[in-house]
């Protein structure tokens, strides 16, 4: 069966959740739940991968996250620094393009240059797209899209009447990626948390109460069934047939 006849979301973003309330019921220090959480990471864009999802965007440091405790953000920084070492080769193989989105100059040097290095290593692959959204807040990308424009109306390229949503949505981080079909959130939580939302507006919202270092390939598989059932209609009525 084609992935379309399967209603295969081309885009997933999820909100990974749970990876200190995991290491807390483990009797772990909250870094060994981010450590299998990061292994989860992997599990999924290989499930992606083969299930036909073409975007992934994963959540994984929200602007509000800095407020946590400094040992526990180099803990986290570090992670992801392994993280890309271990995965690029993944990436070249399965031509995965990574992509970063975010308040990306408030993070460490090292990190950001660990990040552009791979950006441009694996930026001509359009097979798949693994989205990090790192010091990442959606009101901030909002912000972001209207300073952008501001400035184009200040240098006379654009009156304020002329802003439409179409501007807008040209002028966030990513403005080429398709606004996400299904967002999946971990760990039991019903809000989206800051993220994405401009372009979650009509996206379809998965709830499972698993754990993210818990998400398995049977919880994926039912997350997908869960969007198979929906009706996306878009503000519209549901057409009758007579």
């Amino acid at each position: 069966m084609s992935a379309k006849s399967e209603k295969i979301p081309e885009h997933i973003a999820i909100i990974m959740d749970g990876n200190g309330r995991w290491a807390q019921k483990h009797g772990l220090p909250r870094l060994k739940g981010h450590e299998a959480g990061v292994a989860t990471v992997r599990r999924v864009v290989r499930l992606c991968r083969d299930h036909g999802v073409k975007y992934v965007t994963l959540y994984a440091f929200s602007t509000e996250n800095w407020l946590r405790p400094p040992t526990e953000i180099v803990g986290l920084m570090t992670l992801l620094k392994k993280f890309l070492i271990e995965t690029e080769p993944e990436m070249h193989a399965d031509q995965v393009r990574l992509r970063v989105i975010g308040q990306r100059e408030k993070l460490e040097a090292s990190v950001e240059r660990e990040l552009r290095r791979v950006e441009k290593a694996t930026e001509k692959y359009d097979r798949n797209h693994l989205i990090l959204a790192l010091s990442y807040g959606g009101r901030a990308e909002l912000v972001h899209a209207a300073q952008e424009l501001a400035a184009k109306v200040a240098r006379g390229e654009m009156k304020p009447e002329q802003i439409d949503e179409a501007d807008i949505s040209a002028n966030l981080y990513a403005p080429d990626v398709p606004d996400p079909d299904l967002i999946i959130r971990t760990s039991g939580e019903m809000r989206l948390s800051n993220f994405l939302l401009w372009q979650a507006s009509y996206s379809e919202l998965y709830a499972t109460p698993v754990l993210w270092p818990d998400f398995g390939e049977e919880d994926f598989r039912a997350a997908l069934a869960a969007y198979a059932q929906r009706e996306r209609r878009y503000g519209r009525v549901k057409s009758v047939t007579k």
